[in-house]
């Protein structure tokens, strides 16, 4: 069996050498080799072409970040992100996805070797969900709207006006995982400042979901925020399941609602899609417009059916533009996609639907 050869680079001896017992315990994973900084990891890389990096964020002479954003333009490959659980870790962190990163382990502050012998399966996990990932090269520095491919001329002012046809009901519902903050950016910024309320889940931890909605705030017209538990739902509104909590909808009189509460896993995860797609199936029925993007596992894909039974119209990203496949595959084999789109098309075809016109709305 090939084993995916892993390069860790931490300018923590410690951390290097937690990281290099857990990964050489795995039979498929190999930890060929540790970097101290980015400049011992560059030579190490061409040397030993590794499958998957893990990366530290914080290091000397060159940061994590701009050894990531060097290595993404010359040399892609899977990167694991090592970030710390604070504010600043989780900015930094959305940067690094946003630079091409797959995935991120978020360790602890105090406590490190406990905490990293606690995330041992969860970064085993996302190290061989890296090692298949699709990784594209990326080209120079690029504003956050034009990384996503839409025009500057088309970008408006929060204003309404483009979709005040369209009944406030409707309610647009997305499900994502490994990959999905780049792929909702890219479909939240393609709606208008009056388009249907959106709610979704990202797999995401505790600390990082705050930060991730201020930054989709503050590049999309609509408002984004992280949901909150019995917080109206709103037209022109995104909400973000809050990481750590399990996030559905229900109706409240005319309107619908968040609940955000402490439940258990469902799937592993928490939030969960299935949870979120369920309570769209049993409140929203066939108002809703369902979106499953890119993501590994199957989390949401049986809800997502249940939806499409209760009339839901769903999409699914398709295969060449995920980053990992799995999700959305699931959802197609459950049966539960009307239509099958790339990342770039997606935006286009919730609004076709929602003017009920076979004919692309141009955003």
């Amino acid at each position: 069996m090939k084993k995916i050869r892993v390069l860790v680079v931490d300018d923590s001896a410690l951390v290097r050498s937690l990281l290099t017992e857990i990964l050489n315990k795995q039979v498929d994973i190999e930890c060929i080799g540790a970097a101290n900084d980015p400049l011992i990891a560059r030579e190490m890389i061409r040397e030993l072409n590794p499958d998957v990096i893990t990366l530290d964020i914080e290091m000397p002479k060159m940061d994590g970040l701009e050894f990531l954003s060097r290595l993404m333009r010359l040399r892609p490959m899977p990167v694991v992100m090592i970030s710390t659980l604070t504010e600043r870790g989780a900015d930094v962190t959305l940067r690094a996805l946003e630079l091409g990163a797959v995935d991120f382990v978020a360790k602890p502050r105090i406590g490190l070797v406990e905490g990293i012998k606690e995330l041992s399966a969860s970064i085993v996990e996302k190290v061989r969900i890296a090692s298949k990932a699709k990784i594209h090269r990326t080209v120079a520095e690029k504003t956050p709207i034009q990384a996503v491919g839409v025009k500057q001329e088309n970008i408006r002012p929060r204003q309404g006006g483009l979709l005040s046809h369209v009944s406030t009901e409707k309610l647009v519902c997305i499900g994502a995982s490994t990959g999905g903050t780049e792929a909702i950016k890219e479909v939240l910024v393609r709606m208008p400042a009056d388009a249907p309320a959106i709610v979704i889940t990202q797999h995401m931890p505790p600390g990082f979901t705050t930060s991730f909605a201020a930054r989709l705030n503050s590049l999309c017209q609509i408002v984004v925020q992280e949901a909150s538990n019995g917080q109206r739902i709103l037209p022109g509104h995104a909400y973000i399941a809050p990481g750590g909590k399990q996030f559905r909808i229900e109706r409240s009189g005319a309107n619908y609602q968040c609940v955000v509460e402490d439940g258990e896993p469902v799937n592993r995860h928490k939030p969960s899609v299935e949870v979120l797609f369920l309570s769209i199936a049993q409140v929203v029925g066939r108002n809703a417009v369902g979106i499953m993007l890119t993501g590994m596992g199957g989390d949401g894909a049986k809800a997502m059916k249940v939806m499409k039974d209760a009339g839901s119209y769903n999409i699914v990203q398709d295969e060449a533009s995920c980053i990992v496949f799995g999700m959305p595959r699931e959802a197609i084999q459950a049966g539960a996609a009307d239509e099958i789109l790339p990342l770039s098309e997606i935006a286009d075809a919730v609004f076709a639907r929602l003017k009920g016109s076979g004919d692309r709305y141009r955003i």
